[in-house]
C-alpha cells in the first residue's frame, strides 16, 4: 500500500458516512411533560436517550408568550447543558400582529433555534375567504420570520387549514421556501387520507419539508362512528415502514418530533420505547 493509499483509507474510515450525517434529530414534545421543570426536562430526555426537545412556547406552555424574551434564554440553557438541543419550538402565532410573534422570534433566532410551528388556522364557513385571511397572515408572518432568519413550519392537523396540502401549497408557493414549509404529520396525514394518500401529500410537500411529527392511532368504532384513537408508535394504522423509508429517499435531515397523545402510565418508559422504535426503523431506513 502506497503513502497516499494509506492516508485515503485512514480518512473513510474515519469520516462518518453520508446516510450517518443526514439522520435527523429525535425530538420529544414537551407538551407531555408539562409538569417538568426545564432543568428536570433536559435531563428526563438525556436519561430517555432523546437528541433534542420540541419546545412549546405558547399560552399553556413551557414558555408563556408574554414572558419569552426572559424565559425561553432560561429554558433553553437549562436543557442544553444536559446536551439536549432545542432544533424547534412550537408556538401559537398566526400573524406578525400577535405582540408575542416578534419577541418571540427575535429571541429565538438569537438562541440558535432554527424552526417554529405555526399555530392553527381555524376554517371558515367561507372556505376562499378563509384561505385569503389565512395567507395575509401568514405571509407578515414569514416576513418577519425572514428578518431574523428562522423558519416557519405549517402543521397539517385534522381540522385546520393546512390539513390537506392541497388547500395551503398554492400559498406557500408565492412565499420564500427558505422561511416556511410543512411540518408534516404522518398521523393526521393517514387519519384524513384513510390509508396511502399520505404518500401523495408527503410529495406534495417534499419540496418544503422543514420538520416531521411522529405519533400513531388505530380506528374505533363508537356511538359517534369510527374515530381515530391513539396508541404507541407501531401499534397503528400507520405504515411507518414506508414513511421512513421515504424519508429516507429524500434525504431528510430535519427535526423529528415525537408526540405521545396516548395514555401511558409511566410517560418517559413509553417515551423510550417510542424512541427506540423510531431510532430502530429510521436507521434501517436510512442505511
Amino acid at each position: 500500500m502506497t503513502r497516499r493509499q494509506f492516508a485515503l483509507t485512514a480518512l473513510a474510515a474515519a469520516t462518518p458516512s453520508r446516510a450517518a450525517t443526514q439522520q435527523p434529530v429525535f425530538c420529544f414534545f414537551s407538551k407531555h411533560l408539562q409538569d417538568f421543570k426545564y432543568d428536570q426536562l433536559g435531563k428526563a430526555l438525556h436519561d430517555v436517550g432523546f437528541g433534542g426537545v420540541d419546545l412549546t412556547v405558547r399560552p399553556g406552555g413551557h414558555v408563556l408568550p408574554e414572558r419569552v424574551a426572559d424565559d425561553l434564554p432560561r429554558a433553553v440553557e437549562a436543557i442544553r447543558a444536559h446536551g439536549i438541543q432545542v432544533p424547534m419550538i412550537s408556538t401559537g402565532l398566526v400573524s406578525a400582529s400577535d405582540p408575542a410573534a416578534r419577541p418571540t422570534l427575535q429571541t429565538a433566532a438569537r438562541l440558535g433555534i432554527p424552526f417554529f410551528k405555526v399555530g392553527y388556522y381555524k376554517w371558515g364557513k367561507d372556505v376562499a375567504g378563509t384561505l385569503a385571511e389565512v395567507k395575509s397572515s401568514l405571509r407578515g408572518l414569514v416576513e418577519l420570520a425572514k428578518e431574523y432568519g428562522i423558519t416557519a413550519g405549517l402543521h397539517n392537523h385534522v381540522g385546520y387549514v393546512g390539513q390537506a396540502f392541497w388547500d395551503v401549497q398554492p400559498i406557500l408557493a408565492e412565499m420564500d421556501a427558505k422561511r416556511v414549509g410543512y411540518y408534516y404529520d404522518f398521523d393526521h396525514a393517514v387519519v384524513l387520507g384513510a390509508r396511502d394518500s399520505w404518500q401523495v401529500t408527503l410529495r406534495l410537500a417534499s419540496p418544503r419539508l422543514k420538520m416531521v411529527a411522529t405519533k400513531d392511532f388505530n380506528w374505533v368504532k363508537s356511538a359517534a362512528g369510527w374515530q381515530s384513537e391513539p396508541c404507541p408508535l407501531g401499534q397503528g394504522a400507520v405504515n411507518w415502514d414506508k414513511a421512513f423509508a421515504s424519508l429516507a429517499e429524500l434525504k431528510f435531515s430535519g427535526p423529528i418530533s415525537i408526540h405521545q397523545e396516548y395514555k401511558a402510565t409511566d410517560r418517559l418508559a413509553a417515551a423510550r420505547q417510542d424512541l427506540e422504535f423510531v431510532r430502530r426503523l429510521l436507521s434501517a431506513a436510512y442505511a
